[in-house]
């Protein structure tokens, strides 16, 4: 949704209604997950998947509808091997759609929505998707205001409550509650979407390298700041757009920056004066993940002098280094990809090993 939601703010001020289809639940090895979102609007144009191919022909079909004054459904796709010619998912796994209209009336915060995420401020949308509620009413709850409505007032107030809970954990799925909200009641369904700001990636180290995972870490959706001391290689055209570049000592910069969770820190200055007080900082704060760039023999010489700094083995033990997986990379490219698969792999619990080697789902569940 976060990368279609550009375009659909477009159509939404222009005041174009347009049919949107968002993945509520998954089971099995279903191909993308809640929140993956489709729309067709004017002219038949088409953003987004939520199958990466499989039931789209179906689902844009039931995008028209809707957007033509249908109501709202919900459509559950799964795979059969009954029927050679139905539509379902290839890959085995099960995905219940939920598919609506989107108009200033049936949905006023919207607009709102699309220029929060684009703003990087944290919102959350609920939905109802079934029960007595009106299916696809939307609340959009921010962590100081409400626009919208579920149909009743109870309910409203027990969902923006929970809502305003799952954005501080950036959570997204299917509540349930009573028809005015009640907590012990299961007949409304609500999906909740949370935008929450996209995670840092911070990139130590004005080099071609830098350059290269500053590009791949702004594909994935991170928030990139590249920064680095000597101010004549810390210049923006050396970067991509949109990325953030700083001249500044390295260690003085992440001792001013908050970190959480789900920071990347890419240490790829490999020059002791930078690296020893940068990684000490580094390694006693929030991250997702720690990596630093150098030979294994740069390794154990920079883990030698970090301990001789008072890390600890428990702090030295998030460090991951030498940076990446083995891949055989060679240049700041391959180099980038072999970053940036470490760092999937960490975040969704990967092996890195081929799939070819591997056995059960080639899309597990979520790591808790």
């Amino acid at each position: 949704m976060r990368d279609v939601l550009p375009v659909l703010g477009r159509w939404y001020a222009a005041g174009i209604p347009f049919g949107l289809a968002t993945v509520v639940e998954v089971s099995r090895s279903a191909p993308r997950d809640p929140g993956a979102a489709m729309a067709v609007g004017p002219d038949e144009e088409v953003v987004g998947s939520v199958s990466g191919g499989c039931v789209e022909g179906a689902v844009f079909e039931l995008a028209q509808d809707v957007a033509a004054g249908g109501e709202a459904r919900l459509e559950t796709f799964g795979y059969s091997d009954e029927d050679a010619f139905a539509v379902g998912l290839t890959c085995g796994g099960e995905i219940t759609l939920l598919v609506r209209a989107v108009t200033a009336e049936r949905d006023p915060g919207f607009g709102a929505v699309a220029d929060s995420v684009a703003a990087g401020e944290p919102v959350t949308v609920a939905t109802v998707t079934d029960g007595p509620a009106p299916r696809g009413a939307a609340l959009s709850v921010w962590p100081d205001r409400t626009l919208g409505t579920l149909g009743a007032s109870g309910l409203d107030a027990a969902v923006t409550a929970d809502a305003r809970g799952e954005l501080a954990l950036g959570a997204t799925g299917l509540r349930h509650y009573g028809p005015e909200g009640q907590r012990r009641e299961d007949s409304v369904s609500v999906f909740l979407q949370s935008f929450a700001p996209p995670p840092r990636m911070l990139v130590f180290g004005a080099i071609d390298y830098a350059a290269a995972v500053a590009r791949i870490g702004d594909f994935l959706g991170y928030r990139v700041t590249v920064c680095d001391a000597r101010p004549v290689f810390t210049t923006p055209r050396r970067f991509p757009e949109g990325v953030e570049v700083v001249a500044e000592w390295p260690h003085l910069y992440l001792r001013e920056t908050r970190t959480d969770e789900g920071t990347v820190i890419c240490v790829l200055t490999h020059d002791p004066k930078f690296d020893v007080p940068l990684l000490t900082e580094a390694l006693r704060r929030p991250a997702a993940y720690i990596g630093a760039m150098g030979s294994r023999r740069t390794h154990t010489d920079r883990a030698q002098r970090l301990a001789e700094a008072g890390l600890t083995e428990s702090e030295l033990s998030r460090l991951r280094s030498p940076v990446g997986l083995d891949l055989g990379a060679r240049t700041p490219e391959e180099v980038a990809v072999s970053v940036a698969a470490e760092i999937v792999a960490l975040r969704w619990g990967g092996t890195g090993a081929p799939l070819t080697a591997t056995e059960g789902a080639v899309h597990p569940a979520r790591p808790s």
